[in-house]
């Protein structure tokens, strides 16, 4: 076993500290990473806090993981020592059902394993990139392109798959009126996807202190969601509306911007039960989706993609020790646009 310093949580609420954790040997088709950066999602905020009432603690969070390969095991073909490689959501799946061997593995009929607060096949529970390294089997890890920076990276494993993966299999590109739902951590990234793929983009968002930055990062248009005239200015004009936002939308008036056949996606997870009305649907020819992240191929197509257009998280770089400070700012919404962890910070 290796011994690696860590920063854990032990119950809902309770603060991060200091402990040391356990990775298993380098086997044969093992990478053994050295953490660079650890990106923080709101999911972390959640698991750690209990709220989606599944959390195994102690917990040790994150998968937004990019660092350098220290040691790999002997039958490991794709990886050398000091490659620059990341981690994102899952570090295992089945292999063998149809789901997997379609490279959809987050699907996986018989249930991926997660980075942290999951069951590997060891049995033992996992746990995540606040930690010094992580050992993870060379088919669950991507390489990091030279035009990206470590720390720039680290969030697009999970912001950025989020975001890539349904403008991708929704078609977003020329021709097509694409609206993103919330400027943070997600949208920041995926507006400047979407437009990079050739869609017209347009932000709706709550205020208008971020107009600036949709605008440089490719936004075409941002508008108010608390304006009571923009669900009549855009009725029926938007092809895809990717909804990055955790609250409950009022789903009838954003069904109602869709034009012929399109496409609402939720990525946010709201606390309760969703509500609409069916004819919102039924018109137009609409339908409402959700998705979760993409495989491990379409990963490291986004980060060849986002390295080729010049697409990086924006980020900002704390100290182990701010964790739980940041944790507050992020369930907030007091992020810009994303915090990552300095993880040579975490001993």
């Amino acid at each position: 076993m290796i011994s690696v310093k860590a920063r854990s949580t032990a119950a809902p609420g309770a603060p991060f500290v200091a402990t040391v954790i356990e990775r298993r040997d380098v086997g044969p088709t093992d990478v053994l990473i050295d953490i660079a950066f650890s990106g923080i999602c709101h999911t972390d905020v959640s698991r750690a806090r209990s709220e989606f009432g599944t959390t195994d603690y102690p917990l040790v969070p994150g998968h937004e993981i990019a660092g350098i390969v220290s040691a790999v095991g002997s039958e490991v073909t794709r990886f050398v020592v000091g490659d620059r490689v990341g981690v994102g959501c899952m570090v295992d799946s089945c292999r063998e059902c149809d789901y997997c061997r379609a490279g959809l593995e987050p699907y996986c009929r018989n249930g991926h394993v997660r980075t942290y607060n999951s069951i590997g096949r060891d049995g033992k529970s996992t746990q995540g990139g606040y930690s010094e390294k992580i050992v993870v089997d060379e088919a669950y890890i991507v390489r990091i392109p030279d035009g990206l920076s470590l720390q720039e990276a680290a969030p697009l494993l999970c912001a950025g798959i989020t975001l890539y993966s349904p403008l991708r299999h929704w078609k977003a590109g020329p021709g097509s009126r694409v609206a993103i739902v919330g400027f943070g951590g997600l949208g920041h990234v995926g507006v400047s996807i979407s437009k990079a793929l050739g869609a017209h983009t347009t932000v709706l968002d709550l205020t208008m202190d971020k107009q600036a930055d949709a605008i440089r990062r490719g936004a075409d248009d941002y508008r108010l969601t608390t304006d009571p005239t923009v669900f009549d200015d855009f009725a029926g004009a938007f092809d895809l509306i990717v909804s990055t936002v955790p609250a409950n939308l009022d789903y009838d008036k954003f069904l109602g911007m869709l034009a012929l056949d399109g496409i609402l996606v939720n990525l946010g997870v709201p606390k309760n039960p969703i509500s609409l009305d069916v004819f919102s649907l039924l018109y137009n020819r609409r339908s409402l989706a959700g998705t979760l992240v993409g495989g491990i191929a379409e990963t490291q197509e986004m980060l060849d993609f986002c390295s080729e257009h010049g697409i990086g998280a924006e980020v900002e770089v704390i100290d182990a020790d701010y964790i739980d400070a940041a944790f507050d700012r992020v369930a907030a919404g007091d992020v810009r646009y994303r915090f990552v962890i300095d993880v040579s910070t975490i001993g």
